[in-house]
């Protein structure tokens, strides 16, 4: 099964509709067997997605042709035996301070690099 993660960033001017996003993907990735987390932390977005090779590059391929973000960069690609993230979920950033304990919760089933960049990112401050 492969595993890919990706950055991107929203483009100035966008309303980020998370919730819509996220009734999108669950849709979309329900249908296609796709399991994974998307991390939304101010305009940039962090993902991981798992499923058949040919699926998730067709999900990636439909993420990258969306006009409203930019600078698309995969940050990984590999093969993995099992689901490394379980069900669909969705972390984003209040202000509180939470989401890095709700990311960490979430990614500790996943490789060691994994969850350093998940961890790490919901650890930055938005952009």
């Amino acid at each position: 099964m492969l595993q890919l993660i990706y950055v991107s960033t929203a483009r100035s001017g966008e309303v980020i509709d998370l919730d819509d996003i996220l009734a999108r993907s669950r849709r979309n990735n329900r249908r296609d067997g796709i399991t994974g987390l998307l991390h939304a932390k101010g305009r940039r977005f962090l993902q991981a997605l798992e499923g058949d090779a040919g699926k998730v590059e067709a999900a990636y391929a439909r993420i990258a042709k969306d006009p409203r973000h930019f600078a698309l960069v995969v940050l990984s690609r590999r093969t993995v035996e099992t689901r490394e993230f379980g069900d669909w979920a969705m972390a984003a950033d209040d202000g509180s301070g939470a989401v890095v304990a709700q990311v960490a919760k979430l990614v500790e089933g996943a490789a060691p690099s994994v969850r350093g960049t998940f961890e790490g990112f919901a650890g930055l401050r938005a952009a």
